[in-house]
């Protein structure tokens, strides 16, 4: 019996019927939850132990970086509703092999990133409860299931759910600024670059993992009501939300924490020098939520971008049910939550630490940024405010991969994995 290899479709500028139910504030709070996510829990302390205080010029170089990007997709996504996301602006601009290979760079790289983010929010449960690393891995695994049983009911309650969230973690983050503020010392800004000011760039690289997720909704793009309205003004309101709370996180934390900057859970200690009593618990609650957010877009967003990968072919067709807006991919999220789980069972094995998953993930959502912004400028029309977006954000993009350095060989295998896959499909199942 042969089977019948799914046809890629195109969708036009006016995009593809649907029956989207996303409305702006979910959207915004997708996008929140997307980027804000486990950054603030973690990377804050991490950058300040590459840069120190000049860790700030990181953390604001990337939020100005934001807002070009987060229009670019934006505008790509309300052009272009469909669950392929950046892969299927990628066919469009530059054919079905660069496709698949910057789909599968996204794929994969949620199953490497999804354990270091549950394990970010398991070692703020563990500082609270104790129990060692036994705590941190159950509750990684806790979050993980946790996940994917609320993206089984689909876009739209994972899209209330995710609202919910976007507002408590609003209000905890700005409680934890605005309570430690008062105990600041700009004294703790000297020596500002204590490893000299070329430690901004590995810092940055560091911090991509903070702003990573502005490419993740492009795949629900097509789940919004009216997607050419509502996707930019979700973008639009998720930058600004994103990125005065980065900023005022990590600013409290060099100013407030000074040399306990650089140690885990600066969170926490905001929040225990800011408002005392059961930080630690305030913190882990925070930890959880945030990883809540970031794990349910992504798991999400890779779940249709796997069924969109099947229906173009550039993974098994077997995966394609679910593409179509308003349906939920089940297959695919079963391959993204067993390919998390199989990788959360090798980090518990080997014991590898967060760092180098991180700085996987990253490299390969880079990869997709930067192809993602070279097609905008194919794509989109010339002399438009998103198409200079595009042309701004291409170019520092092109200094972020400089900056990754050699985790840019993750994204590199899985493009030649995805050439390789389409090398086989043409031959077994010639047009």
């Amino acid at each position: 019996m042969t089977e019948t290899l799914a046809r890629p479709q195109t969708p036009t500028a006016a995009g593809p019927a649907h029956a989207g139910r996303l409305t702006t504030a979910q959207g915004a709070a997708l996008y929140v939850g997307a980027v804000l996510g486990t950054g603030v829990i973690a990377l804050p302390a991490l950058a300040a132990q590459a840069a120190g205080p000049a860790s700030l010029i990181a953390w604001l170089g990337l939020v100005l970086l934001s807002i070009p990007l987060a229009m670019t997709f934006a505008a790509l996504g309300a052009r272009h509703p469909d669950a392929g996301g950046v892969s299927t602006y990628v066919r469009l601009a530059f054919g079905p092999r660069a496709a698949g290979a910057i789909g599968w760079c996204f794929y994969f790289a949620v199953p490497a990133g999804a354990p270091a983010a549950a394990m970010f929010a398991g070692a703020y449960v563990e500082a609270a409860l104790g129990g060692g690393q036994r705590t941190v891995l159950l509750t990684a695994a806790a979050l993980m299931l946790a996940v994917t049983v609320t993206n089984v009911f689909g876009v739209t309650v994972s899209g209330k759910v995710q609202l919910v969230l976007a507002v408590l973690l609003v209000v905890l983050l700005v409680a934890a600024v605005l309570s430690a503020a008062p105990h600041g010392d700009t004294s703790n800004l000297r020596p500002f670059a204590p490893h000299g000011w070329l430690a901004i760039a590995p810092a940055a690289a560091l911090l991509v993992w903070s702003f990573a997720g502005w490419e993740a909704i492009t795949h629900l793009a097509a789940d919004f009501r009216r997607p050419e309205r509502d996707l930019p003004r979700a973008a639009a309101i998720a930058v600004a939300v994103v990125g005065v709370l980065y900023l005022a996180v990590a600013g409290a934390g060099i100013l407030v924490l000074g040399p306990d900057a650089t140690a885990d859970a600066p969170l926490a200690r905001l929040l225990a020098i800011g408002l005392g009593g059961p930080a630690s618990a305030l913190a882990a609650a925070a930890a959880l939520l945030l990883t809540f957010g970031t794990m349910n877009a992504y798991y999400g967003s890779a779940a249709k971008l796997g069924a969109a990968l099947g229906r173009d072919g550039a993974l098994p067709a077997w995966l394609a049910r679910g593409a179509s807006a308003g349906d939920v991919p089940h297959r695919s999220l079963a391959v993204t939550s067993g390919l998390s789980a199989v990788a959360m069972v090798a980090v518990a094995l080997t014991g590898t630490g967060a760092q180098p998953l991180v700085l996987l993930a990253t490299g390969a959502f880079v990869a997709v940024y930067a192809l993602g912004a070279a097609s905008a400028l194919r794509l989109l029309p010339r002399g438009s405010a998103a198409r200079k977006h595009a042309a701004v954000a291409l170019i520092a993009v092109v200094g972020l991969l400089a900056a990754t350095g050699w985790y840019l060989l993750w994204p590199l295998v899985l493009t030649a994995g995805a050439l390789l896959y389409h090398r086989h499909r043409t031959t077994t199942h010639p047009a």
